[in-house]
């Protein structure tokens, strides 16, 4: 979703509410109508909206997907043909939209987002009008994620045939909450992967991908939020275009949309500890780094002062004192020698304080 691009579109201040503005970079929009009752279905594209009139009322379903939404002419029709306010209508065109669900006279309003997985999370506007004979669909940009409820209608599997239409916007929403599982599973798999490379002693790059995952579930969570706020509203507000029925599958999806926001508060937290643990890695390495330097400092650090004093090369002949070593045969191996020692001696030291050597 681009937000410059969404904001550009935003109507200027004082704009009458219901002015309904067209996206020209939109799809054009491809329609489908499905009617259907318990003992027949009729499947069909149509190309203008008045070939949809003579399917109302005619059994008791009727369902209208619009995908796409840049056909003007198509988008109005339907709108005269269902009676949909224009204030609703606006909210189906301005992809800003936030999830809720509202009550019309004839209709139930509900508007959400639905989400799928790819380079990212990709975030599409899904619209639903669900009336006493009729529901009314409309898709961002074409798509497939409707196709296992149609096929379910098509094949008569289940009650969905025989159900009404809040049956079947049931279904819609229940594939739509349940999209969230496989965007959710992709996360888990990356968290997983970054996990084993953090533990292995791999870290490039990794902090980058976590970061991004991050963001995905920032994503996931502002759309899983008012989800569950809005599947409540339908459970508590009481409408005959709703069954009783139907109120116990909703409550299941709305026990979905629950615990889709608790494995999004999970991968988070997972995801916060992750970073945490990339950051101790990387001061556990620095740590490491310094302890060698260090050592290596504190070996040198004697030999150095024993090559410093041999290195101040006193007159011998001034006085015995003055580094008889220096016209001694063995006085370089000596030096030498002293260094060797004093060098192993502090390895061996180290060696048993478990500084070096041992894990």
């Amino acid at each position: 979703m681009d937000w410059e691009e969404i904001f550009s579109r935003r109507p200027p201040p004082g704009t009458p509410p219901g002015t309904i503005r067209f996206n020209p970079a939109a799809p054009e929009s491809s329609v489908s109508v499905v009617s259907y009752g318990p003992s027949e279905i009729e499947e069909r594209r149509i190309a203008a909206e008045d070939e949809v009139r003579p399917f109302l009322g005619r059994r008791p379903v009727t369902w209208v997907n619009v995908e796409g939404l840049g056909s003007r002419q198509i988008i109005t029709g339907l709108m005269e043909a269902f009676r949909i306010h224009g204030l609703a209508m606006e909210d189906v065109l301005d992809l800003s939209q936030r999830t809720k669900v509202e009550h019309y006279k004839e209709y139930v309003f509900f508007i959400a987002d639905f989400v799928s997985a790819g380079g990212g999370i990709a975030i599409e506007q899904f619209s639903m009008f669900l009336g006493k004979d009729f529901v009314l669909t409309f898709l961002e940009k074409p798509g497939k994620w409707l196709e296992p409820v149609l096929e379910r209608v098509r094949q008569g599997k289940g009650s969905l045939r025989s159900a009404g239409p809040d049956h079947l916007a049931y279904a819609l929403l229940d594939a739509l909450v349940d999209n969230y599982y496989p965007v959710l599973e992709s996360c888990s798999e990356k968290l997983d992967e970054i996990e084993e490379e953090l533990l292995g002693g791999c870290g490039k790059g990794t902090l980058g991908r976590m970061h991004r995952i991050k963001q995905d579930l920032r994503t996931l969570r502002r759309t899983a939020w008012p989800m569950r706020e809005a599947l409540n509203t339908l459970l508590r507000d009481s409408s005959p275009l709703i069954s009783e029925d139907t109120r116990l599958y909703l409550r299941d999806c709305a026990d979905h949309a629950v615990q889709i926001i608790d494995l999004v508060e999970l991968y988070r937290e997972l995801t916060a500890d992750l970073v945490d643990l990339h950051y101790s890695n990387i001061s556990n390495r620095t740590n490491d780094v310094m302890k060698v330097l260090t050592i290596i400092a504190t070996i040198f650090i004697p030999l150095s002062f024993v090559a410093g004093v041999y290195g101040m090369n006193f007159n011998t002949e001034a006085s015995c004192l003055n580094m008889p070593e220096l016209n001694w045969a063995f006085g370089y191996p000596f030096a030498l020698g002293i260094m060797a020692s004093i060098a192993l001696t502090l390895l061996a030291f180290f060696w048993r304080r478990g500084w070096i050597g041992k894990s």
